[in-house]
């Protein structure tokens, strides 16, 4: 329980030490932001497709645990099923917002911000505390 819940935790704080990297390196003027900003045709490509992985990964990894096979593992396996489904679930808020950041940077465009943002709130609601860990696993 205790290696699971320590990996669910590390793989938590990595999207959030990224960000906070990205942002520190970006708002002291190490890297310059808004270096791709003139490529108006890029922008808009990446701003559809991150909205909809924005929006699809948000709800999955809300709502993952809550469908049965998931839920049907969980109990089952225990904490095998918790590592992988935790992980996947990690990974499906941790990701998209650590590309929404970096391109919110690289364009300037506040849509990459907003969705990075969402992205951050959503984290609290997969906090892999003790008690939830042993909660998601129990009939």
């Amino acid at each position: 329980m205790k290696e699971t819940r320590n990996l669910l935790m590390t793989l938590f704080c990595i999207p959030i030490g990224y960000v906070a990297a990205v942002a520190i390196v970006f708002e002291t003027n190490i890297f310059e932001p808004g270096y791709s900003a003139g490529d108006k045709n890029v922008e808009f490509v990446m701003t559809a497709l991150m909205e909809l992985v924005t929006l699809g990964t948000v709800f999955l990894a809300l709502r993952l645990f809550k469908f049965n096979k998931v839920h049907d593992d969980l109990v089952t396996r225990k904490y095998a099923a918790l590592k992988k489904w935790g992980l996947l679930r990690l990974l499906m808020l941790g990701l998209p917002m650590m590309y929404n950041t970096y391109l919110y940077y690289m364009f300037m465009n506040t849509t990459f911000g907003y969705m990075a943002i969402i992205q951050m709130l959503c984290m609290p609601f997969v906090f892999p505390s003790k008690s939830r860990c042993e909660a998601e696993i129990e009939e």
